[in-house]
C-alpha cells in the first residue's frame, strides 16, 4: 500500500510583519542618498564606502560564525569578490563618486533604472531568450527618463554623469552573474561579497590618493553610521527576509518608492532644485521599471 505524504503546509507571513520590513527597507533605503551626500561632506567617496561595508560585512559574518555558519571556501570568496566589484565598487562607489555633484534625488532617479537592466541582462544572459517587447518598451522609458535628466541639466555627460549612469548597470550585471556563481550559503554570501567589496575600495580610495586631510564633522560621522548600520545592516535583512516570504514583484517595489523618498528629503531638508522636467523624468523612469516588473 502507497503511503500518502502530506503536502507542507505554507504559513502566511504575518501582515504586519510585511509592511514592516517595507517600510523599513522603503524609508532606510530611500534616505541612504541623502545620508551619503551629508557623508561626502568631509570625507572622500571611498573612504567612505570602503569602512562602512567592511564594519557592516564584519559584524554580520561574526553573527554568522557565532551561530554556527561555516566558514566560506576559497572558490566562495573568489566568487564573492566577483560580485561585491560590480555590486558596491562598481555600484555602490560610482554612486558615491557621482553625489559629489549630482544631487541626491537625482542619483535616486537614476538608479531606480536597476531592474530595466536586470531584466535585460537576464535575458541576454540565455542564448535562447531574447528581450521581449516589454522589456524594450521598460528599457525605452527607462532611457527616456535619463535623457530628460540630462535634457534638464540635471545630469552631465562628464565623469559624474557616467559613474551614476554605470552604477545600476553594474549592480544588475552583478545580481544577474551571481546566480551562475559558488556563493556562500544564506547571509554569509552577502557577509563575504561586503568584506570583499568594502576592502576593494578601500584599497581604490587608498590608491586614488583619499585621505582624511581634517577631522571629519559630526554630521558625516553620523551620516556613516547611520549607512552602516540603518542601510546596510537593517534594511538589507528587512529586503533578504520580503526576498523569502513575499513575492519578489512586493520585494521590488522598492524601486517605486525609493526615489521618491529621496527626493522628497533633498528638496525639504537640502534644498535640492525641483523642477517640471525633473518630475517628469520621475515619472518616465518609474514608468519604465514598472513595464518591467509588473508580469513579475
Amino acid at each position: 500500500m502507497q503511503q500518502v505524504v502530506a503536502a507542507p503546509v505554507v504559513v502566511p507571513s504575518p501582515r504586519w510583519a510585511v509592511i514592516g520590513a517595507l517600510l523599513v527597507v522603503y524609508l532606510v533605503w530611500g534616505s541612504t542618498y541623502f545620508a551619503l551626500k551629508v557623508a561626502l561632506e568631509t570625507i572622500p567617496p571611498f573612504l567612505v564606502a570602503g569602512p562602512r561595508y567592511l564594519a557592516a560585512g564584519a559584524a554580520l559574518y561574526a553573527f554568522l560564525r557565532f551561530r554556527g555558519a561555516p566558514t566560506p571556501t576559497r572558490q566562495e570568496w573568489i566568487d564573492s569578490a566577483k560580485v561585491g566589484a560590480l555590486l558596491l565598487v562598481g555600484g555602490n562607489g560610482g554612486v558615491a563618486l557621482a553625489q559629489r555633484s549630482v544631487s541626491s534625488s537625482v542619483a535616486a532617479v537614476v538608479v531606480a533604472t536597476m531592474p530595466i537592466w536586470a531584466a535585460l541582462f537576464a535575458a541576454l544572459s540565455s542564448a535562447r531568450e531574447r528581450p521581449t517587447r516589454r522589456e524594450v518598451l521598460g528599457l525605452a522609458l527607462g532611457f527616456g527618463g535619463i535623457a530628460l535628466l540630462h535634457a534638464g541639466g540635471s545630469i552631465h555627460l562628464d565623469a559624474a554623469g557616467a559613474f551614476i549612469v554605470l552604477a545600476p548597470i553594474c549592480w544588475a550585471l552583478g545580481s544577474v552573474w551571481s546566480r551562475r556563481l559558488a556563493l556562500p550559503a544564506g547571509g554569509m554570501a552577502t557577509a563575504a561579497q561586503m568584506l570583499t567589496g568594502g576592502a576593494m575600495m578601500l584599497a581604490i580610495g587608498l590608491a586614488r590618493g583619499e585621505r582624511l586631510h581634517h577631522l571629519p564633522s559630526g554630521r558625516s560621522l553620523s551620516a556613516v553610521v547611520y549607512l552602516v548600520v540603518m542601510g546596510s545592516i537593517v534594511a538589507f535583512s528587512a529586503y533578504t527576509w520580503l526576498l523569502r516570504n513575499v513575492r519578489p514583484a512586493v520585494a521590488m517595489s522598492y524601486a517605486f518608492v525609493n526615489p521618491l523618498v529621496a527626493l522628497g528629503l533633498g528638496v525639504l531638508v537640502a534644498g535640492e532644485p525641483f523642477s517640471v522636467l525633473t518630475g517628469l523624468a520621475v515619472a518616465t523612469s518609474l514608468l519604465g521599471v514598472g513595464v518591467i516588473l509588473r508580469p513579475r
